[in-house]
């Protein structure tokens, strides 16, 4: 497996080739309003810190390059991040994922040259998962940071969804008997030689009618209380006389070298 890493915006790609990135994700998690106001200038000023993997097995086993994107290459992976100015102390660090983006946004209309690089978003292709190609990528987009920057990621665990009652501080204490982490994705932040630093309870935070939490979740919400949601990593509060719902994704933040 021939592994290389490119700018997505690196050549035209066809939208075959990235339809999977939504796949994985819980829904709820693309209608963060706050999120939602950022993104369209954060893909404009950083599509640089946009990055594919591309697969050449294809063009060794002598496929024509025009049908696949990157030169007969398959993506398998993609990711993105963000620079952004950050003291180095931990009770400096942005609140979550969503702050990443404001704080990213507020170095550049300040005109005040980032020092931190923070990786928002790395995903393999469901069909190549466990291969090995999520440390490649995240290798790849820590190589995109200035040699005095730092790196920060604010980790969503894979394994929380299943213990979503568990405040993320005791679970990102969680072990294995080995000593590394209890959680798959950030056992393998820690073999890559990231450390855990702190915990981000308020990520992001995601609220909606009770209408359109049902349809997100694909729950009956006949009464107002604490819902156990699927993929959700805490839990939905519903005010049914309010008709709101909110939930409140905690990550956990962790440094690369």
């Amino acid at each position: 497996m021939a592994i290389t890493a490119e700018p997505l915006h690196a050549r035209p790609r066809p939208t075959e080739e990235l339809a999977w990135l939504g796949d994985g994700w819980p829904e709820f998690v693309f209608h963060d309003g706050e999120t939602a106001r950022h993104l369209g200038r954060i893909r404009e000023l950083f599509a640089g810190l946009e990055l594919v993997l591309l697969d050449h097995a294809e063009e060794r086993a002598g496929k024509r390059a025009e049908e696949r994107a990157g030169n007969g290459a398959e993506i398998v992976a993609a990711g993105w991040a963000v620079p952004l100015r950050w003291t180095g102390a931990v009770d400096d660090l942005p609140s979550g994922y969503t702050d990443s983006l404001a704080r990213a946004l507020d170095a550049y209309d300040a005109g005040d040259p980032p020092d931190t690089l923070a990786i928002l978003a790395a995903q393999v292709r469901p069909d190549r998962q466990g291969r090995g190609l999520a440390g490649k990528l995240l290798r790849a987009l820590r190589d995109l940071a200035a040699a005095q920057h730092r790196v920060i990621c604010p980790v969503r665990p894979t394994r929380k969804a299943r213990y979503p009652l568990t405040p993320i501080d005791r679970y990102a204490d969680w072990t294995r008997p080995d000593g590394t982490p209890f959680d798959p994705w950030l056992r393998t932040h820690v073999r890559l030689g990231g450390r855990i630093i702190a915990t981000a309870p308020r990520s992001q935070v995601i609220t909606g009618t009770a209408a359109e939490w049902q349809r997100w979740t694909g729950l009956e919400l006949p009464d107002s209380g604490e819902y156990v949601i699927p993929d959700g990593l805490s839990t939905l509060h519903v005010d049914l006389d309010a008709d709101r719902g909110s939930y409140v994704e905690p990550n956990i933040w962790v440094q690369h070298r």
